[in-house]
C-alpha cells in the first residue's frame, strides 16, 4: 500500500471490514454519551432526504434516543426529522419510506425554494449571477441554516451524515451540509453502509438506489460516481485498503488533495498553509 492510501485510511479510521452490530454500538454510544456530557441537548436534527446515509445517521439518532428514553424517562430526548425539499421532489416516496423506517418523534418540512430563490434573485442586484452549481451549494447552505434554526428552538444538536467514502473525495458543501456538529457514520465507507441499513432491516430500495446530491437543476438527479469519475465500488476498495487501477487511484487522490481544505478548520497566522 502505498504512503498517501495508508495516510488517508488512518485519517479517516477506515477498517477493512466490519462487523455490523458493532459498529452500530459504536455510533449509538457516541450518540448517547455526546448527550450526557451536554445535559442542555434534548434532541437531535437530522435532514432526510431518502438516500441511504440520511437514512442510516436518522435510524442510528432513534436507537440512540430510545435507548436514552428508556433509562431517563420517556419524552425526555427526541429525534426531529427535517424534509428540507427545493419545491417539488422527485423521489418523496423514498423520503417518506425513509421517515417510516427511522420512526422519528417528530417530523418537519420546510420548503426552502422561496428561501433559495430570494437570496438568488438578492445577488442578481449586487451583479452576481450563480452559475447552476453555485444555486447548488447555495441549497445546501439553506438546508444547513433551517436545521440550526430548528436546534436553536428545540435544545439540538444537528447531525450529519458524512462517511469516509464522501470525506475522501470532499464531496459536499462546505458550510452545508459539511456543517454539522456530529458525524456518528464517520469512519464508514459506502458499502460498510450498505450493510449496516441491511442488519437493521432498511427496506432495500433506499439503500441499493443510485446515490445522487440532486442539486444541479441543468443535470437533475445527477449520479454521485458520474460527479465524481469513479464508482463508490472503487472508491471503497481503495479505503479498503485494496489494490485499485492506477487511472482511479489518481482520480481519488485528486480529489482528496483538492479537497483538503474543506476536513480543516479555519486557517489562521500560526497554520503552515503554504507547506
Amino acid at each position: 500500500m502505498q504512503d498517501l492510501q495508508k495516510q488517508i485510511i488512518e485519517e479517516l479510521k477506515v477498517l477493512p471490514e466490519i462487523n455490523s452490530q458493532e459498529e452500530v454500538r459504536k455510533s449509538v454510544d457516541f450518540l448517547k454519551e455526546y448527550a450526557r456530557k451536554h445535559p442542555f441537548i434534548k434532541s437531535f436534527i437530522i435532514a432526510v432526504s431518502g438516500g441511504q446515509d440520511s437514512t442510516l445517521t436518522g435510524k442510528l439518532i432513534q436507537i440512540a434516543v430510545g435507548e436514552l428514553n428508556e433509562e431517563v424517562g420517556e419524552g425526555t430526548y427526541s429525534t426531529i426529522a427535517v424534509r428540507l425539499p427545493y419545491g417539488v421532489q422527485a423521489d418523496e416516496a423514498d423520503c417518506q419510506d425513509a421517515l417510516a423506517f427511522i420512526q422519528p418523534a417528530k417530523v418537519l418540512e420546510v420548503n426552502i425554494k422561496a428561501a433559495v430563490d430570494a437570496s438568488v434573485a438578492s445577488l442578481e442586484k449586487a451583479g452576481i449571477h450563480l452559475s447552476d452549481f453555485a444555486k447548488g451549494n447555495e441549497k445546501a447552505r439553506e438546508r444547513m441554516k433551517v436545521q440550526y434554526s430548528i436546534a436553536a428552538m428545540n435544545a439540538g444538536v444537528v447531525v450529519g451524515t458524512d462517511h469516509a467514502a464522501e470525506a475522501i473525495t470532499g464531496f459536499y458543501t462546505k458550510y452545508g451540509d459539511g456543517g454539522v456538529d456530529l458525524t456518528p457514520i464517520f469512519r464508514l465507507n459506502k458499502r460498510q453502509g450498505k450493510q449496516i441499513l441491511a442488519y437493521l432491516g432498511c427496506p432495500e430500495h433506499l439503500y441499493l438506489k443510485t446515490p445522487t446530491a440532486d442539486l444541479e437543476e441543468e443535470r437533475p438527479a445527477l449520479p454521485d460516481e458520474t460527479a465524481l469519475g469513479v464508482t463508490y465500488e472503487v472508491i471503497d476498495d481503495y479505503l479498503e485498503g485494496k489494490e485499485v487501477v492506477e487511472g482511479a487511484k489518481k482520480i481519488i487522490e485528486g480529489h482528496y488533495l483538492r479537497s483538503q481544505h474543506k476536513r480543516n478548520m479555519p486557517i489562521t497566522i500560526f497554520d503552515d498553509f503554504w507547506k
